[in-house]
């Protein structure tokens, strides 16, 4: 049998006592449907039927072993890919150039490819300076992901062109050289989205609709919002210290703002990874307003013609900065380019691709030291799920086709994510392949449980077929056992696979039970089938992260550190 050696005891897992790990609530739970009567009887019936689906799939429980803790803090540039997995949208064409990381709304193609067009016509316009022939060399690359590279010192190009002017502060914060070359290369806001008859009736009660106007309303449970994560997110940094600014004012961090944040907080439902996960989450018509820049507002008609945008925060004008100390000839170069990208037939351009609209938005609170931008990422982490804490099962993909690297992989993401969890959440472990393991039982997770993890990860083995829907069934009665014991936890499942289910029950056999019960299924594919993975996901709105085997250890411990 597939997964961990040692002895194992088949089991009908009705009354399996669980313990807990931690894990992410990174999804919406609608918790106050759960008191519906309607609701409650569709959940006794699909636990009736999860309780047949579960003994006819007659998982083992796997003996435990103890592994050896690392208490080393994590290091975020030793979970980052290495630099060649990260696009170069245009690369240089002379010896003398410079390297820029750009935000991914304008390096990469189509309607996100303005700068990359403009700097692939600078390449191309023969700049000659000091006798030299100059070009730029640009990577297409998330403004979070970017700040990590520079701030760890994985990787640090010539140059940094996030979508706002909170990264630069970061990085200024962190003591890092950096100077500004231009505040503004292109004009956008970021801003909140809410449907239009959701929009109307909050300006009825408010008289107008803003960032505090919201934040009231998520506050007061009359608004269903998500927004994304501040800590990859630039509209996510951007809304969370405008929210934590409309709660404290000029103390953006005092008990005050704290205060207001869990409140408003305790009635956000829904935090997506990226816009793009986020945007395909409002498709469900779920969520009454969520967070989105003007630029890709404009670039969707759906959304024009059915919500109102609201602009919030620091403007995204990406402001382009030379990194360390370049020497003259790469800072005449950036200057170069910056005054190439400014000229209005490259503005009119951008306009063309959704920018430079709103021009007349000025921030309504002062911007936030760059010095208190780290702290503000650490008390959304532990604010952020309120005193609710979460209880997460990671099923685990072990046929014959994750052997070899995927598996080495699986087990390095599982073994770094692990560390960023909190001690207040619980966790558990099954894999799957032919038949299903519970390697490790949900439980608080305290060094003996983080040990026990350490310790199922490492005995994870490969073979066998993939029967992918049986373990996420077994793992859905691990859950309902712990709600039942602790009504209060944030119940979310990890599936971590490479491929499509060949073998057990499928996702018709499931389907209404995961709606049901409501619990998040976020997928990370390994080199997978991400389509496959999707259908999962997109049944509560939760994610699909498609991650190869070079980077997958940055993007799961990258949202285990967000959520935890």
């Amino acid at each position: 049998m597939a997964g961990r050696s040692g002895g194992k005891a088949v089991v009908v897992l009705g009354t399996i006592t669980v313990f807990v790990f931690a894990a992410v609530y990174y999804g919406i739970t609608f918790t106050s449907d759960w008191g519906k009567p309607n609701i409650q009887a569709s959940a006794d019936n699909a636990d009736e039927r999860l309780d047949k689906l579960v003994r006819r799939i007659g998982a083992s429980v796997a003996d435990p072993i103890k592994g050896q803790i690392d208490l080393d803090p994590v290091q975020v540039g030793d979970a980052l890919p290495d630099i060649s997995k990260i696009p170069v949208t245009v690369e240089p064409n002379t010896d003398n150039y410079v390297e820029i990381f750009s935000s991914t709304e304008k390096g990469g193609t189509g309607v996100d490819g303005w700068l990359s067009e403009a700097a692939a016509e600078f390449n191309g316009a023969g700049i000659v300076l000091d006798g030299e022939p100059v070009s730029v060399k640009l990577r297409n690359i998330a403004s979070g992901t970017a700040a990590d590279y520079i701030r760890s010192g994985k990787y640090v190009p010539d140059a940094y062109t996030p979508s706002n002017e909170l990264w630069g502060e970061m990085v200024r914060a962190d003591g890092i050289p950096i100077e500004l070359v231009e505040r503004r290369l292109v004009g956008n806001v970021a801003g909140i989205v809410t449907a239009r008859a959701k929009y109307d009736e909050l300006v009825r009660k408010y008289g107008s609709v803003n960032a505090k106007t919201i934040t009231d309303a998520i506050a007061e449970n009359e608004l269903t919002m998500g927004y994304t994560d501040p800590f990859a997110s630039s509209t996510g940094l951007n809304f969370l210290v405008t929210a934590l600014g409309t709660y404290g004012g000029d103390n953006p961090l005092g008990e005050t703002a704290v205060q207001g944040f869990e409140r408003f907080q305790a009635n956000v439902p829904f935090i997506a990874s990226t816009t793009l996960q986020m945007r395909e989450a409002a498709k469900t018509g779920m969520l009454d307003a969520f967070v989105l820049e003007y630029q890709t507002y404009m670039n969707a008609p759906d959304l024009r013609s059915g919500y109102m945008f609201t602009p919030f925060g620091v403007r995204h004008d990406s402001p382009l900065y030379a990194l360390g100390d370049l020497p003259q000839e790469k800072l005449d170069i950036l200057a170069a380019f910056a005054q190439f990208v400014t000229q209005d037939h490259y503005q009119q351009a951008a306009l063309e691709k959704g920018f430079n609209g709103l021009e007349d938005y000025r921030p309504e609170l002062s911007s936030i030291e760059g010095s208190l931008l780290s702290p503000a990422q650490k008390l959304w982490k532990e604010k952020k799920n309120g005193s609710k804490p979460i209880a997460a099962v990671f099923v685990a993909d072990v046929s014959g086709s994750m052997d070899g690297e995927p598996l080495n992989r699986l087990k390095e993401s599982l073994l770094s994510g692990q560390k960023v969890l909190g001690r207040e959440n619980s966790i558990g472990l099954v894999s799957y392949s032919s038949e299903v393991t519970v390697e490790l039982p949900i439980a608080q997770y305290d060094a003996n449980q983080q040990s026990l993890f350490v310790g199922a990860v490492n005995g994870l083995q490969a073979g066998g077929e993939t029967a992918t829907f049986d373990g996420i069934a077994v793992a859905m009665k691990l859950l309902r056992e712990e709600l039942a014991a602790h009504p209060d936890v944030k119940p979310v499942i990890f599936v971590l696979s490479d491929g499509e289910t060949n073998a057990g029950h499928s996702l018709n056999d499931i389907r209404d039970m995961i709606e049901t019960f409501r619990i998040p299924i976020y997928t990370i594919g390994y080199n997978a089938n991400i389509e496959a993975l999707k259908s999962i996901s997109s049944i509560n709105e939760a994610a699909s992260i498609n991650a190869d085997t070079d980077d997958v250890v940055y993007k799961i411990s990258n949202l285990l550190n967000a959520q935890m």
